[in-house]
């Protein structure tokens, strides 16, 4: 089963993103794209550590 961020999860990392750079205005769309690009980034690795590829 693949399983994607929802737009939730990646909401709520864009706007840690956003936080931790000190809340610029206008730049909702990066931060969204770098919480999103992030959390498949997890995915991936998370996928690469399963016990069945071990």
């Amino acid at each position: 089963m693949v399983y994607l961020p929802t737009q939730d999860d990646i909401e709520q990392r864009a706007y840690q993103l956003w936080q931790q750079a000190g809340m610029p205005e206008g730049r909702d769309q990066e931060f969204y794209l770098e919480a999103e690009r992030q959390l498949k980034e997890e995915l991936v690795r998370h996928e690469l550590k399963t016990p069945d590829t071990l």
